[in-house]
């Protein structure tokens, strides 16, 4: 059994959001949540939000047990590509892509022994 949230359309580039997922993959819940709390990037406030979302979900949806808990997969793709313009000399322009992010957490129970 495995639950999951997904945060869509976030603020940050997923290539810096990828940094922060990859520190949490296959950890347990709560040395996960550790991990973030002490990381010092922009995307850990969303990826914070998005694990704490998954717990709930597997807790209330599913009746699992947190402390039993790890994340099975975090993964983050590309999301709104807004296309904006910089003048520059000449009446020329340069195109700003601003880039958002999907960031997905799934967490499930450790098979007990």
């Amino acid at each position: 059994m495995e639950a999951k949230a997904i945060a869509k359309n976030v603020k940050v580039t997923p290539r810096k959001a990828r940094l922060v997922v990859d520190l949490i993959r296959n950890k347990d819940v709560a040395e996960a949540q550790a991990i973030l709390k002490l990381t010092n990037k922009q995307a850990t406030e969303v990826v914070i939000k998005v694990l704490n979302s998954a717990v709930a979900n597997a807790e209330h949806n599913y009746n699992m047990d947190v402390n039993n808990l790890y994340v099975k997969t975090a993964y983050v793709t590309d999301g709104l590509r807004l296309k904006r313009m910089l003048p520059r000399a000449k009446g020329r322009g340069d195109v700003i892509i601003k880039r958002y992010s999907n960031v997905t957490v799934i967490v499930a129970e450790k098979e007990s022994k």
